[in-house]
């Protein structure tokens, strides 16, 4: 019997992907609409309120929030413990419905909607406070050491990847003054620094892909967006390892009431210890490396809408093109270019 509920669990989380690729498929075109209006809470608001409503309307499942947004500058959220749906199944979700709201204010690249899924239990609780991260693609995992110093870091990566040449390197880094030190020693290796202003969450992931041009990510950023992309990390085969970094002493209290140990190094495996995992992002505006666009910001046209995402589970991995047909009759009358017949 016990068997039969593994396997049928299974099941579900194969047919689950494409409900919650749904999710963010619609968290994006709402977002998308209120783009390049100056105001990033708004376009926030659109990214949680669709989020929200899609969660909701899931055929055969209910959710419970593990890890929300919006705590840091009180901006609309979907809050830590709220659950949403009637299914049967109860599955943890991590979210950001907007990473980059800057960007989207500004319709600059580097905006999206994403999320993280387990069965219960299978995603870490931590508040929304500060992650000391490093991020590294499948042939440096094993020789990477956060408690190691930079430059040693850095000497490891280039052996991995066999590049004699430091310039070689490239590193992705938050834009922070906590960051400073950070980036002057990995730049004194020689290696170089891509500074981002904002959203270090895709540029994770990015180092799970070879000719993506981001080696490694490293750094101090928001804790929520690190576990997010600790499931797509794991589920790519990847390495991450990470500590906490309370905000302030409230911070700390709360984070040991949650069982962090702040003295601990943790892997992508154990912030996402499910066996069960789905990882759902789509492109807001485009997500760019150093060297290519890997997604494309949500487009309209009349009657309906294409997005770009990226999926990822346990047993595949798909770049998806989406066009959705908002409006049918207008999408007919007006024969588009995107028409299916």
């Amino acid at each position: 019997m016990e068997n039969q509920k593994v396997g049928s669990l299974k099941d579900a989380f194969a047919h689950l992907s494409w409900q919650l690729l749904m999710v963010t498929e619609n968290a994006a075109i709402a977002a998308a609409r209120s783009s390049g209006k100056g105001d990033k809470h708004l376009s926030d608001k659109a990214a949680v309120d669709a989020m929200r409503s899609t969660l909701d309307q899931m055929s055969g499942f209910s959710t419970n929030i593990k890890i929300g947004e919006g705590e840091r500058d009180d901006a609309p959220m979907l809050f830590i413990g709220e659950r949403l749906g009637k299914g049967d199944i109860c599955i943890d979700i991590a979210v950001d419905p907007l990473e980059n709201t800057n960007a989207t204010a500004d319709l600059k690249p580097g905006a999206v909607c994403v999320l993280a899924a387990s069965s219960s239990g299978g995603l870490i609780q931590a508040s929304d406070t500060y992650l000391d991260k490093l991020c590294v693609g499948r042939e440096a995992a094993p020789v990477v050491d956060i408690r190691q110093t930079p430059e040693e870091n850095i000497r490891r990566i280039a052996g991995a990847l066999r590049r004699n040449d430091m310039a070689e390197i490239t590193v992705t880094i938050l834009d922070r003054p906590r960051n400073e030190e950070l980036i002057r020693r990995v730049r004194s290796t020689g290696a170089r620094v891509n500074l981002i202003a904002d959203g270090d969450l895709m540029p994770c992931i990015f180092t799970c892909f070879k000719g993506a041009g981001v080696h490694a990510v490293m750094g101090i950023g928001a804790a929520p967006e690190g576990v997010i992309s600790a499931a797509a990390i794991k589920l790519l085969g990847g390495g991450m390892q990470a500590v906490f970094k309370p905000k302030d002493a409230a911070d700390r209290e709360r984070l040991t009431r949650m069982g962090i140990n702040l003295e601990q190094v943790y892997t992508a495996e154990m912030l996402t210890p499910g066996e069960n995992l789905i990882f759902c992002a789509t492109a807001v505006t485009p997500i760019l490396t150093t060297t290519k666009a890997v997604l494309e910001g949500v487009s309209f046209f009349p009657g309906g809408a294409k997005t770009h995402s990226l999926v990822v589970s346990n047993t595949f991995m798909n770049f998806v093109p989406t066009t959705h047909v908002l409006d049918c009759e207008r999408f007919t009358n007006e024969k588009s270019e995107f028409r299916l017949w």
